[in-house]
């Protein structure tokens, strides 16, 4: 693909501080990207009321990027969703990953069926003033938003690949080698930075532990080896946030 670059009055290099969180389960990656982005008090309060709070937004332990709107206006976070598809696609239900999620029983909303819910949500984020734009967001306004601060991404995590720590070095080679169709896992990560030079961007991986950023490619590789942030090449981000299965979700931040 083409370099990617800035505006001119704009920094080659760029990132963010976060305060890093690593998942529990293998369903609140979505919530730990939202973690990450919290002011300190905010992040205490659902840290500390965790459970309480997904059983009464209505996801309990299946959560969409919708889900994770709601959670952010809870607690004013300005941010703006767009995604490819407004609901959900009905395509997903011979896909082995939304099979597990994606219901067939009863419609009844009281019910709290994911389908269902997750459509009512969607309907209803309007009047609960709730962003949400059906667009295809370009690499380049990513790269630009991150001026602005932080986006969580809904990426399928096969493709995910850090150049630094070679998380997914062997799956990524063999793709290489063999043409065969790679098989969607939904994985929400938090874009913290970019380096325009080497054409790529930073980010924190709910999956790892803690890392932290340094600024130059030697420290990098130094303090990657102890667990920091994770960087990989704009091509990369490319074809894991539009895999299918993802609808190109993307929420910018505002901080």
């Amino acid at each position: 693909m083409r370099r990617v670059g800035v505006r001119s009055d704009a920094p080659q290099k760029h990132h963010i501080e976060l305060l890093h969180y690593r998942q529990k389960s293998n369903w609140d990656c979505g919530v730990s990207c939202v973690l990450m982005v919290l002011p300190n008090k905010h992040r205490q309060h659902l840290t500390k009321n965790l459970s309480k709070i997904c059983r009464s937004e209505g996801f309990n332990k299946s959560t969409w990027t919708i889900d994770l709107c709601y959670l952010l206006k809870k607690y004013e976070v300005q941010h703006v969703f767009y995604t490819v598809t407004i609901g959900v696609h009905e395509g997903y239900r011979a896909n082995s990953f939304y099979h597990q999620i994606l219901t067939k029983a009863s419609s009844s909303f009281d019910r709290f069926q994911d389908e269902n819910r997750v459509k009512v949500k969607f309907r209803d984020a309007s009047k609960n003033k709730i962003p949400v734009r059906k667009a295809s967001i370009s690499i380049l306004h990513i790269i630009e938003q991150l001026l602005n601060g932080p986006i969580i991404i809904l990426t399928n995590a096969r493709l995910l690949y850090c150049d630094i720590c070679k998380s997914n070095k062997i799956s990524n080679e063999l793709r290489k080698c063999l043409p065969w169709p790679t098989t969607y896992q939904g994985h929400y990560i938090v874009l913290c930075g970019y380096d325009i030079e080497r054409q790529r961007v930073f980010y924190r991986n709910p999956s790892f532990g803690d890392r932290k950023y340094a600024s130059n490619e030697e420290a990098q590789r130094e303090v990657l080896k102890k667990g920091d942030v994770c960087a990989m090449s704009v091509s990369t981000l490319e074809e894991a946030r539009k895999s299918y299965g993802t609808d190109e979700d993307v929420i910018f931040i505002y901080k």
